[in-house]
């Protein structure tokens, strides 16, 4: 079969490495994914590439299931082996990152199939590894507003943080998508923000009247104050003009989460998981929450019906008499 494929597909001579870097170029220039994602992508398929040349497999036409098995026991075996007790040697992998290990490989392997690269495809019957998934950590309603009561907005730096707290829990934005919104991306009369998500795709989600009024409180004075006159085109500025960082974000929430005396450890990201599972817990369908979050797949979205769930039982444990 493989002498059949290379007559038909004489690139393939060419090496796999070839291959892989055709791959994240599609990813990087066809995809549009971010340069961090391409640069998981690329680890992680390199180290693929690195176990099928310590079996001196150079071609993709040799592999068959039983390389891709032999793969997935070789990323988990020292994982495996700790947790019997034995020695481990470094680099094993969880049964969630080996999953997303095997993701990359799916990908890539329809990458070349539907370049018409290769006929066969190895992992058509391989399964994902099974291992429980980690819940992202949540705030309760009463800790969130909590929270978003620390800003002084009597400061033009509290308005600030005011409104970028509201922001930030309203529509559920990434850290970096919060750094990433401009004045125009803010459709106050329908009362929307344009957000700019993964591989830049544009999603449109919804703000409620507390977030838009913070936000025009912070527009109408303060933002001119810390903009000192440089026309900075970002939403959220720093005192000396420029655009708030990632970091810096992540400081302002850190110090407003331990002020306002929450146990947990207060982070942007779990102001999205608290969005999320709180539009859940009231009733909003799985489909919308995707939408607005801007995954991709719903099963991603899926993780955060399990917090609810958990919920639920707490709540049945606590006040049915027969519980």
């Amino acid at each position: 079969m493989a002498e059949i494929i290379n007559q038909t597909c004489p690139e393939l001579y060419k090496g796999m490495e070839h291959y892989l870097d055709k791959y994240l170029n599609y990813l990087t220039v066809e995809r549009g994914l971010a340069a961090n994602t391409v640069e998981a992508y690329s680890r992680d398929l390199n180290r693929y590439l690195d176990f099928l040349e310590a079996r001196d497999i150079r071609e993709f036409t040799q592999v068959g299931t039983t390389e891709i098995h032999a793969f997935m026991m070789s990323l988990m075996k020292s994982r495996l082996r700790r947790s019997y007790g034995g020695q481990a040697a470094s680099g094993g992998l969880s049964a969630r990152s080996a999953g997303r290990n095997l993701v990359a490989l799916r990908t890539f392997y329809k990458f070349l199939l539907r370049e018409g690269y290769l006929q066969i495809n190895p992992l058509a019957n391989i399964e994902s590894p099974r291992g429980g998934r980690r819940l992202p950590g949540v705030l309760s309603a009463e800790e969130v507003e909590l929270l978003l009561a620390q800003p002084d907005p009597l400061t033009p730096r509290g308005q600030r943080d005011e409104a970028m707290l509201e922001v930030l829990y309203g529509a559920g934005l990434r850290v970096s998508e919060l750094t990433s919104l401009s004045l125009n991306d803010i459709n106050f009369t329908a009362g929307w923000i344009r957000v700019q998500g993964k591989g830049a795709k544009e999603r449109i989600v919804p703000l409620g009247e507390i977030a838009l009024k913070r936000l025009r409180e912070y527009l109408s004075s303060a933002r001119r104050e810390l903009d000192k006159g440089k026309r900075s085109p970002w939403l959220f500025v720093t005192r000396s003009g420029r655009r708030l960082s990632r970091q810096g974000i992540w400081k302002i929430i850190k110090r407003y989460g331990l002020t306002a005396g929450i146990k947990k450890g207060v982070t942007p990201h779990i102001l999205r998981h608290s969005f999320a599972t709180h539009l859940l817990e009231r009733g909003a369908d799985l489909h919308s929450v995707q939408l607005m979050l801007g995954h991709a797949d719903i099963s991603t979205t899926q993780i955060y019906t399990h917090i609810s769930r958990k919920r639920l039982k707490n709540l049945y444990d606590k006040y049915h008499p027969r519980a």
